[in-house]
């Protein structure tokens, strides 16, 4: 299985509305994407989250399902809108 983790710090001017609708549309992609086994995601809480106000995590069942993700139309029309809000931190790993 693969991991993905993510965390994103939102541009000026992000309303509470648009971090909602992130936060609904990221869980919404679970059942849409193949492979995608779990998501978590919601917004930071922590005193020491270094400006990043939201974060989530995807487990996949393997790297292909982790690599076919990033093209996934669903996804990709999750991105299209998306980026212009956030400045993002991705990290993925295999889990052992």
């Amino acid at each position: 299985m693969y991991m993905h983790m993510f965390a994103f710090r939102w541009k000026a001017g992000v309303t509470e509305e648009q971090k909602r609708r992130v936060v609904a549309e990221i869980r919404a992609l679970q059942g849409q994407i193949p492979g995608l086994l779990e998501t978590a995601v919601g917004l930071n809480i922590s005193p020491r989250g270094g400006g990043y106000g939201l974060g989530g995590a995807m487990k996949f069942a393997d790297k292909a399902a982790l690599e076919g993700y990033g093209g996934h139309p669903v996804h990709q029309k999750l991105v299209s809108w998306l980026m212009p809000l956030i400045e993002p931190v991705e990290v993925d790993f295999e889990i052992r």
